[in-house]
């Protein structure tokens, strides 16, 4: 069987769910620049990303647990349907002018829960339609989709947002939707899961199980760590970037759009090296050496800069190596935990290792707002010459933080990760 044979089914998954969490993408790029008009705050505009991932971090230990024992393929169609409900209730609520914010976080609650369930599902589907011999490869490809959508959502969101509004985004979005349910309903086979539970055991023993997993298998467990603070960083990132750009004279959405893209096409380059690269001697290090470099540049090449080239070059030094980091840790999770596992496990790694996620976004929006804009404002006025001056200098501030806190994260991890040499 030839190549092309042996991975059609992932050629479609790995396709039309893509294209799916494009139009997902640009509906909530959109949905932010509509929230930062209304209350100009970063906290604000954080707290949208937050309601998102509060679920999924609480709920995925036990939601993978549950995606253990039923059929994957249904459960990421039900998943992928309330999540397309969610989209359509904001558009009913817009067209009512009846949207407010609170409306936005308690339905990103809702698609975030969705979330929770069809993440762990997706993964051991990909595992289930993907022969271990492209493992890699696939996961460059993967990265390379994540890359693209990062690159094109920002710009045809904000092309869209300022045509047509939200309407245009979420019609996006749902037409994206239907193309990646149709496909996954009627033309993907996802064998069944080996040696899968069947309801003999309940939801927390299979919880349990995972967390047993990982605690017996600890060169996962501490990479897992290692990135739960890594996602700490780069969510607090994440809250300040828009708090930076958009009230800066030489920002705005446009701006904004281009400067989030550059990280898609870092990305996307990023992809294409680990798809074609031979495998490392050892996967562990390039995790750890690759979160460092992009740590230790991106946050200060924006703090001290004034210029949209600069933040561009900032976010293409900052992402071009996340593809090759997330490529080596999913070869080491796929290899090393069993398929009839691999829904727990992934649900606790999503639990440890995104956790710090909504915790880095309302910390990076609320040091923006409530410490480091009013210490610009004020006493931090003799910074002007580092920071800048006005609004978006207590961000740059906060960048410059984020930069030292993330070099220092990344030094304390490594001396703990040097100890493993994983070679597959």
């Amino acid at each position: 069987m030839n190549r092309k044979n042996e991975l059609r089914d992932f050629y479609i998954l790995w396709s039309t769910q893509s294209l799916s969490q494009l139009g997902s993408a640009v509906t909530s790029f959109a949905l932010t620049l509509w929230l930062y008009e209304k209350t100009g705050s970063a906290l604000s505009t954080a707290l949208l990303q937050i309601c998102t991932y509060a679920p999924y971090v609480v709920m995925s230990i036990f939601a993978g647990a549950l995606t253990d024992r039923f059929d994957k393929k249904r459960t990421m169609l039900l998943c992928d349907l309330g999540a397309a409900l969610t989209t359509v209730l904001v558009f009913v609520l817009y067209k009512t002018d009846l949207l407010c914010v609170w409306h936005l976080y308690l339905i990103n609650a809702v698609s975030g829960l969705m979330n929770t369930v069809q993440q762990p599902a997706s993964e051991v589907a990909y595992t289930m339609v993907i022969p271990s011999k492209y493992y890699q490869r696939t996961s460059g490809l993967q990265s390379l989709s994540r890359s693209l959508i990062t690159i094109g959502n920002p710009l045809i969101a904000a092309a869209v947002y300022g045509l047509a509004g939200l309407d245009g985004a979420i019609a996006i979005d749902l037409l994206t939707f239907a193309t990646a349910f149709a496909a996954l309903a009627f033309f993907i086979n996802i064998p069944d899961v080996p040696d899968r539970d069947e309801g003999e055991k309940n939801v927390l023993r299979l919880a349990k199980e995972g967390l047993i997993f990982l605690r017996e298998n600890r060169l996962i467990l501490d990479v897992i760590l290692f990135m739960s603070g890594v996602n700490l960083v780069a969510s607090a990132f994440d809250a300040v970037l828009p708090a930076y750009i958009i009230p800066s004279p030489q920002g705005g959405n446009d701006v904004l759009g281009v400067v989030t893209s550059c990280s898609g096409i870092a990305m996307a380059a990023g992809s294409l090296i680990t798809a074609v690269m031979p495998k490392p001697k050892n996967r562990v290090k390039v995790i750890y050496l690759t979160m460092l470099f992009s740590l230790a540049t991106e946050n200060y090449l924006l703090a001290f800069s004034r210029s949209p080239v600069i933040w561009c070059i900032g976010q293409i030094l900052g992402w071009i190596f996340v593809p090759l980091m997330a490529a080596n840790q999913n070869v080491i999770m796929r290899n090393s935990v069993p398929a009839a596992l691999q829904g727990r496990v992934y649900a606790c790694r999503n639990t440890l290792q995104f956790f710090t996620i909504p915790v880095g976004l309302a910390v990076g929006g609320f040091m923006v707002d409530h410490v480091c804009e009013p210490f610009m404002a004020g006493a931090g006025q003799n910074l002007c010459f580092l920071f800048g001056s006005g609004k978006g200098s207590g961000a740059a501030l906060m960048m410059f933080i984020l930069g030292v806190a993330g070099t220092a994260m990344c030094l304390f991890f490594g001396q703990k990760l040097k100890q493993y040499n994983y070679s597959d």
